[in-house]
């Protein structure tokens, strides 16, 4: 049969080519991986689906699949063209895991709980890791979420690194940066275990926005000027609806019975809570 091939610096090739059963075993050899790669994104993706012809009803995704499923099974298809392909479906992929992502973080947010400060410091008192840990794995694993640490010694001390990961493929991190601490009678590798615990403490803190309160603080509404007034419960009630938030989750979030309960003093709190709650949803602030 004729060919026609471009090499990689433009040449333009044709010939007379006579497939043998060396190459036909060349060509198995060659594609087959790519076509059993393929079948396999294929059954994950879309296992119900039968092979139809790419058309604007079919999502980027599946579309982009039936191309590559095709260019697979196609021994005359460009390898430089099939991982362009490749890497379509890889952004495309990456696109909807980061929308997955966002959509998931916005409904996990609300059932986040505040967590009681029963560690003791010097001058003040702080969430300890365990009751950290122990209050969010489950609300991370309802909603798909994954978190993990890394460290890594630096010039300036000791670097954690929180990592949020969903099931979907994407994640996030942060880093912070901290000294080792010495305080006490701790000897090095202590200050080194004091300063990790001290590291997840914080970056998990930081990228689930996570909020603590002291053992007493249920209790502390008069200390704080009573519960918000009228007019700011139904500001509070109002902006709560605007943003579709599930107001007996977003209680359990504050640790409040009710949204009239709400002290005073964390009245501003609460209307930011709700804002970014609605900003990741993908609610426009009223004008």
């Amino acid at each position: 049969m004729s060919v026609a091939c471009r090499g990689r610096g433009g040449e333009h090739y044709e010939g007379t080519w006579t497939m043998t059963d060396k190459h036909k075993e060349t060509v198995e050899t060659d594609f087959e991986p790519i076509a059993v790669a393929t079948q396999q994104i294929m059954e994950r993706v879309a296992p119900n689906r039968t092979p139809a012809p790419v058309d604007a009803g079919h999502s980027d995704t599946t579309a982009i699949i039936q191309v590559i499923e095709r260019a697979a099974m196609n021994p005359s298809v460009d390898i430089d063209k099939m991982e362009r392909l490749l890497q379509m479906q890889e952004r495309i992929h990456n696109r909807a895991a980061h929308a997955a992502y966002v959509t998931a973080f916005a409904e996990m947010q609300t059932e986040l709980p505040s967590i009681v400060e029963r560690g003791e410091g010097h001058s003040s008192t702080y969430a300890k890791w365990e009751d950290i840990n122990e209050a969010i794995k489950p609300v991370l694993s309802k909603h798909g979420f994954g978190l993990s640490f890394r460290s890594a010694c630096v010039d300036t001390g000791i670097q954690i690194t929180a990592v949020l990961a969903h099931c979907d493929g994407h994640s996030e991190e942060t880093s912070y940066t901290f000294p080792a601490d010495t305080s006490g009678s701790k000897n090095a590798i202590q200050a080194v275990g004091s300063s990790m615990s001290y590291g997840k403490r914080y970056t998990a803190s930081a990228i689930l926005n996570l909020v603590s309160h002291g053992e007493d603080d249920d209790g502390s509404a008069a200390a704080n000027g009573g519960p918000i007034s009228d007019e700011q419960f139904a500001k509070l009630n109002a902006e709560a609806e605007r943003v579709g938030a599930d107001k007996a989750k977003f209680c359990n979030y504050l640790k409040i019975t009710a949204l009239s309960d709400l002290p005073a003093s964390r009245f501003d709190a609460a209307m930011t809570e709700l804002r970014i709650f609605g900003e990741k949803r993908g609610v426009k602030a009223d004008d």
